[in-house]
């Protein structure tokens, strides 16, 4: 007997597209409420969970329409490509974090706390590059060092946002999200 390997069908690909816009369309409508605090919003804790329980390109994918999506409603512009790289990012690290803890099964609750309240330093890092690679002008260290000190302020509030998200809301997210996967 010949062994064959199963390729997804279209249904499959169609359902795997619709859950990936319905993951983008809840994170990015998530931020809209919380647009009055800056750096403070349930996005990149919501993407990186996302890695974390689909995949890491589900996570991605999901990650930068996020961004997309928020923005039809805060306001396009220079900014969203950087932002769909960082939360498509984040949404990847989720996934990387699922991987290591294949021992493991189920919510490693401390581990994802630690990565989650790191990432809101990161995605600021990255928003920083970005802010300071298209918008500064001219490109020494000193105004990479400026606008990176600038900006600390509200990657600590975007950090200590993803922190709280998590402790509040991430048990019971993650097995939401993980019945919903079993049922897929």
């Amino acid at each position: 007997m010949q062994s064959t390997i199963l390729l997804p069908t279209m249904a499959d690909r169609g359902k795997r597209a619709t859950l990936i816009a319905a993951l983008a369309a809840l994170a990015g409508g998530a931020r809209v409420p919380f647009a009055f605090i800056p750096s403070v919003q349930p996005t990149t804790f919501l993407v990186m969970l996302y890695g974390y329980v689909f995949g890491w390109r589900a996570g991605a994918a999901a990650g930068a329409l996020a961004a997309v999506v928020s923005n039809f409603f805060l306001g396009q512009g220079p900014w969203t490509l950087g932002q769909m790289a960082g939360w498509g990012l984040a949404g990847a690290v989720g996934g990387w974090l699922a991987g290591q803890n294949v021992r493991q099964s189920g919510w490693t609750k401390w581990r994802f706390l630690i990565v989650c309240t790191f990432y809101g330093y990161l995605f600021g890092w990255l928003m920083n590059l970005w802010y300071w690679y298209f918008l500064v002008y001219p490109h020494t260290w000193l105004t990479f060092w400026a606008s990176g000190l600038r900006s600390f302020p509200l990657d600590t509030l975007h950090a200590t946002g993803n922190l709280l998200f998590t402790l509040t809301l991430g048990r019971t997210t993650y097995w939401i999200l993980m019945r919903f996967k079993r049922r897929m």
